[in-house]
């Protein structure tokens, strides 16, 4: 066994794109290992601004031998009458370089096929390696490639360099026009000359030790994340830590070290998400915060160098983001110094969709909107339309302009010095929420109301103009649109009917679009989302179909709904239930005409039949009631109560009795039986 190395040396790679690179590259050789039979022990994976690498630990240095095997046609079309090959035979044996004598005949489960067999040497490593690790480079996730110098070879970046060894020999082998070799380079100013590797294993710490670079992305994330932290610690602060921008900058260097920076507290003044954002975003900066949560003048960099002056790095960055907070500063104040109120205007000039309007005629839709979901969840109608007509001026100033990140947030800001209402204001920055997967929903009912106007209507409107997402595309978020109103309504326990809601929207748009027709799709498209929703809870499929086939239209009862019956599910009746009910649906379903009608007692012979009618109707009163008031497991632990009497009535019952009065008053205790767990999900889809 073996160790075996790869590298590919390039020019800086994409910093965003670095980590799914790598591991996309790695995941491709691996399988093109796979299918040659070839399985390491294990893998080390590298990846930096100017490498992609791996280790391939205890590798076999060669394939296994193997049968080769090729199914061919079948023996009925493979032979003529006389026995001889038919053309299909003659060729498939031609594709295979033998003789048709030569094919080989078996019988399978799937009938009788011809068929070849050859056994094939292993390869050695070295022999099938250059071409899995060329076919894994090709199928990486590179939207745009590039070219270099005279050749036609197309890679994300320029290819400098080629390693690929095993253990203390070089595989050879020409790969995006680099001509594989043990010898690497260091980091691009402390170590930029040309070194030789006495052995694949010696990569990682050869590196790290004599090179100035450490190779191993995690591990370099991990030493960045410590300095941040503890240099921070030394400035009195702490770091809130944006994930994202830790890896970003972990792929932007190959030898971290962290420098502090100041700047003049004079633009503390400003608020902090913008100096943050263009910290952030801009600089690649981490922010330091006090205990409390408040910026303090201070920064963290990532060098890529062990500089020797570090105070002149420091001095340098703050060079760098004085221009930028003296922006920030100048948009600050000069946007106070008129209303938010009075960019209200403004929105007519910007087009929110050629077909749906101006953003000005969008805000009057949700402000009509919003006041009738206040309405039904009792709050104050008038703070909601007001929170509503104010929420999207903050487009218009020239902070949101420059930092497109802060709409929302800057609109909170300049409510406030605008002295509107507090709920108003952080209304305006909350119907945003949740913005990503496991964002906050809007903490306050005003806020809730003016995120459901703003989903709803983008995605009835987008729906009603015929470009709903398909596929990967969905240009206008209704994705994620969709989950924003299912957690809305669910996690703030808003008793809002989904349909009624939908049609409001509609009578918004007045005549301006035909989007009655679409309220359905839309309220279908929202429902897949919740089966999203739901598995991502952990909750079992045949849950989710069961209650969503009933199509509650207030979500927050459906959601009641599932937690029931998920906990029912429990229960040792449960599942002889489900059995039941999928066992009733069945005979339902065969019916030519729907079954209908009161249940005659009269007809009621057998006692089993008698029981079960009884029983049904005393507990249904019990379950009903619960059922009514929202309480949904204690009405289904009521009914589990008819486990006995249903089994009986199967055991002793005739259902498709020869009398036809009889059978269709039995089949309508079976309907009556089936609409009483209805009531709840469609347990028949438990099954």
């Amino acid at each position: 066994m073996s160790d075996c190395l790869i590298e590919l040396g390039t020019e800086e790679l994409p910093p965003k794109a670095l980590l799914k690179l790598s591991q996309s590259f790695t995941e491709g050789v691996l399988k093109g290992l796979d299918a040659a039979g070839i399985k390491p022990v294990g893998v080390e994976s590298f990846a930096t601004p100017r490498r992609l690498a791996m280790l391939l630990k205890d590798i076999p240095a060669q394939q296994p031998d193997r049968v080769v095997e090729k199914r061919g046609p079948a023996l009925q079309a493979a032979f003529d009458a006389e026995g001889n090959p038919s053309k299909a035979a003659q060729g498939f044996a031609r594709s295979c370089g033998v003789e048709a004598a030569d094919l080989t005949k078996r019988e399978t489960d799937k009938g009788s096929w011809l068929y070849f067999e050859q056994n094939q040497s292993g390869q050695p490593l070295a022999e099938v390696l250059p071409e899995i690790v060329a076919q894994s480079l090709a199928q990486l996730p590179i939207p745009k490639r590039m070219r270099w110098g005279d050749r036609s070879d197309e890679f994300v970046r320029p290819v400098h360099w080629l390693v690929m060894m095993l253990d203390d020999s070089v595989i050879d082998a020409t790969i995006l026009g680099a001509q594989s070799s043990n010898q690497t380079y260091g980091h691009r100013f402390h170590a930029p000359q040309a070194f030789t590797l006495a052995q694949a294993s010696d990569y990682a710490a050869t590196l790290q030790d004599t090179a100035f670079v450490i190779p191993d992305f995690a591990e370099r994330r991990a030493m960045i994340r410590g300095q941040i932290e503890q240099t921070a610690q030394q400035l009195g602060g702490q770091v809130q830590m944006d994930e994202n921008l830790l890896d970003e900058v972990t792929a932007l260097v190959e030898w971290p070290k962290a420098v502090s920076g100041r700047f003049d507290d004079e633009f503390l003044a400003v608020p902090q998400e913008a100096l943050v954002t263009t910290m952030q975003d801009n600089q690649k900066y981490f922010a330091v915060f006090d205990g409390d949560g408040a910026l303090m003048p201070h920064f963290i960099t990532i060098s890529n160098i062990d500089s020797r002056s570090p105070e002149l790095v420091a001095s340098g960055n703050e060079r760098v983001i004085r221009p930028r907070f003296s922006d920030a500063k100048f948009f600050w104040e000069q946007d106070q110094k008129v209303t938010l109120a009075s960019r209200l205007a403004s929105l007519e000039t910007v087009v929110f969709q050629k077909q749906l309007g101006t953003i000005a005629e969008k805000v009057g839709r949700m402000r009509t909107l919003a006041g009738y979901i206040a309405q039904l969840s009792n709050a104050n109608v008038t703070a909601a339309e007001r929170a509503t007509e104010l929420c999207k001026c903050d487009l218009m100033t020239d902070m949101v302009g420059e930092f497109p990140k802060l709409q929302g947030i800057m609109g909170r800001y300049y409510a406030r010095h605008d002295q509107e209402a507090g709920h108003v204001a952080l209304a305006i920055e909350q119907h945003y929420w949740p913005r990503y997967a496991g964002d906050a929903t809007p903490a306050e009912i005003t806020g809730q109301c003016v995120a459901l106007a703003d989903r709803v209507d983008t995605m009835l409107g987008i729906f009603a103009i015929g470009q709903k997402p398909t596929g990967v595309k969905d240009p206008f978020g209704l994705r994620r649109a969709a989950l924003g109103i299912i957690r809305i309504l669910i996690e703030n326990n808003l008793s809002i009917n989904l349909k009624d809601l939908l049609q409001q929207a509609s009578a918004a748009y007045g005549d301006k679009l035909k989007t009655a027709d679409f309220v359905e799709e839309v309220i279908d498209y929202i429902f897949d989302r919740l089966k999203a929703y739901y598995q991502d809870q952990k909750i079992p499929p045949g849950v989710i179909d069961a209650v969503l086939s009933c199509k509650p239209m207030v979500l927050t009862d459906l959601d009641r709904r599932i937690q029931a019956v998920n906990e029912f599910l429990s229960h040792d009746s449960a599942i002889a239930l489900a059995a039941a009910n999928k066992r009733i649906s069945n005979i339902l379903k065969k019916q030519e005409q729907p079954v209908s009608g009161e249940i005659a007692e009269g007809l009621l012979q057998e006692s089993a039949e008698k029981a079960l009618n009884q029983q049904l109707a005393d507990l249904q009163q019990t379950a009903f009631s619960y059922f009514d008031s929202g309480e949904y497991l204690p009405g289904l632990n009521a009914l589990a109560d008819l486990r006995p009497a249903v089994d009986q009535f199967f055991d002793d019952v005739m259902v498709m009795a020869e009398d036809e009065a009889l059978k269709q008053n039995r089949l309508a205790l079976l309907q009556k039986l089936s609409n009483s767990f209805m009531q709840v999900a469609d347990f028949s889809r438990l099954q």
